[in-house]
């Protein structure tokens, strides 16, 4: 197998990484924070900040890396239009991730006070939750459409 191979395999699994546990995490806290129970969102929202620092955060380094050897090798030109578009949208999901990393830690140290205390959720927790769930639905929609890009690589204007 040649270096772009590998490569490719490399970007196209973390890829699936970045967004399968992105996608995956949403689906339970989303689930979790409305099942009413703190000790269910306390231990989500803790297994959710550990799933972006053991498998998000090293895929969201890797796809840039990767992506810029692919670009490299195969001569693809900076200004191909599906390809700033891409990395447009890459863009705009990490601008909507940091934060969203950001909520998830404070979400967990919340639900984790509250499940040991025996206590309701704070109202923090849910204004949390809901910017969280706000800045997930641009963020996956970009991700869904930069795989699209990738896989179609369409003219787009030019």
């Amino acid at each position: 197998m040649n270096t772009y191979l590998v490569l490719k395999t490399i970007h196209i699994l973390s890829s699936v990484l970045l967004v399968g546990t992105g996608f995956g995490s949403a689906f339970y806290m989303f689930f979790a924070n409305r099942s009413g129970s703190v000790q269910a969102q306390a231990v989500v929202s803790r297994l959710v900040v550990r799933a972006d620092w053991w498998f998000t955060t090293p895929a969201v380094i890797i796809q840039p890396l990767s992506g810029l050897a692919m670009m490299h090798m195969a001569g693809w030109a900076w200004n191909t239009p599906w390809l700033l578009v891409s990395v447009a949208l890459y863009f705009l999901a990490g601008a909507c991730w940091v934060p969203v990393v950001l909520m998830q830690v404070r979400m967990a140290r919340l639900a984790s006070v509250a499940a040991a205390e025996g206590t309701a959720l704070p109202l923090a927790y849910m204004q949390l939750a809901r910017r969280w769930e706000a800045l997930g639905y641009p963020a996956f929609i970009a991700m869904m459409t930069v795989y699209a890009l990738m896989v179609n690589k369409p003219v787009l204007w030019g």
